[in-house]
């Protein structure tokens, strides 16, 4: 059961990233067309990525296991607490998002939080901006996530070295 319920460390920012323009297309759809049930299944991907990674998403199994092989870029692998921590501020908007529309009928809230959604998955989808993780950076240099938690955040020298070791070996 350890095993379902963790988190990979590192993650793969290409996955990421793709896994971030499949929200931007969901959630474009549903402010679009006003689905609101679509927003009910963006919630519970971003609830079955902060538990599981991808293991229970069916977005993140299918970029993880067929987009992103087939893509002719190199793994970028990165910290997994701080996409974890982003993960979670996904559950928090699109869940708000989901209550606002079908439980409060407070619609134009809800579709106000779920474009704020789709405007933070784009900045990763584009740009490589991960907003949650700039939050989860700044939660731990206000000391309210402990150093401990990502060790990986804390040593640029080990990813430098380890992202040249794996340019090295990839020659």
């Amino acid at each position: 059961m350890r095993r379902l319920f963790s988190f990979p460390n590192p993650v793969n920012e290409v996955s990421a990233r793709l896994v971030a323009a499949g929200v931007v297309i969901m959630s474009v759809l549903a402010l679009a067309l006003r689905l609101e049930w679509l927003v009910v299944v963006i919630a519970l991907g971003f609830i079955a990525r902060a538990a599981t990674g991808p293991t229970l998403s069916v977005l993140g199994q299918l970029v993880t296991r067929v987009v992103t092989p087939r893509l002719p870029l190199e793994p970028k692998p990165v910290p997994g607490p701080p996409k974890r921590f982003a993960q979670g501020i996904g559950v928090a908007f699109s869940v708000t998002s989901a209550l606002l529309l079908l439980v409060f009928d407070a619609d134009l809230a809800g579709w106000l939080v779920l474009a704020a959604l789709a405007a933070a998955a784009t900045l990763e989808a584009a740009f490589g901006f991960c907003l949650g993780c700039k939050v989860f950076a700044l939660l731990t240099r206000l000391g309210l996530i402990p150093d401990s938690v990502c060790e990986a955040c804390n040593d640029i020298t080990a990813r430098t070295e380890a992202n040249l070791r794996a340019k090295a070996a990839a020659v």
